[in-house]
């Protein structure tokens, strides 16, 4: 962890231990923000779009890092459309614990794919979630096309 950082922030956390095994959430790193899976996700493909320096809301971001954080969730909605075809997707940011920000101080934004009828009565009733593949699965599966979408992004970009 390097000095500046709070200890025991998950993401900055994350960012030191990201190795790109499967044990690794993160599906991409960019160069201001980086891509991972929410280790309790309401459903299969919910992630997260976090900037690397640790900032706790969208005034304290830079520039860079708020145009980085638009830039990846388009390639989020792109990725998630191809992985899984939800039918719409919730897009959010929770800023301070009234809000339902359970980490508070580290800005972060939720993509979570969502079907139609997708709240079942294990949810409502047992209050458990029933997701049909393992977090290592969804990193495999979202890795390869982040990666190509960075090529392709990469590739249209206007020469200065």
């Amino acid at each position: 962890m390097s000095a500046g950082e709070p200890q025991g922030c998950i993401f900055c956390e994350a960012q030191q231990s990201g190795d790109g095994s499967n044990a690794s959430l993160i599906v991409f790193d960019g160069t201001h923000c980086f891509v991972i899976l929410n280790l309790f996700p309401y459903n299969s493909g919910h992630l997260m779009i976090v900037p690397r320096r640790h900032v706790a809301s969208l005034a304290s971001a830079s520039s860079d890092e708020l145009g980085e954080l638009i830039d990846l969730t388009r390639r989020a909605e792109l990725a998630l459309m191809e992985a899984y075809s939800p039918h719409g997707l919730n897009i959010g940011i929770n800023l301070g614990r009234p809000a339902g920000a359970g980490i508070v101080d580290h800005l972060h934004l939720h993509i979570v794919p969502r079907w139609n009828g997708d709240t079942s009565f294990m949810s409502v009733i047992g209050h458990v979630r029933v997701l049909p593949e393992e977090l290592p699965q969804t990193v495999e599966k979202l890795r390869p096309i982040f990666a190509r979408l960075a090529r392709e992004t990469t590739s249209r970009r206007p020469c200065p």
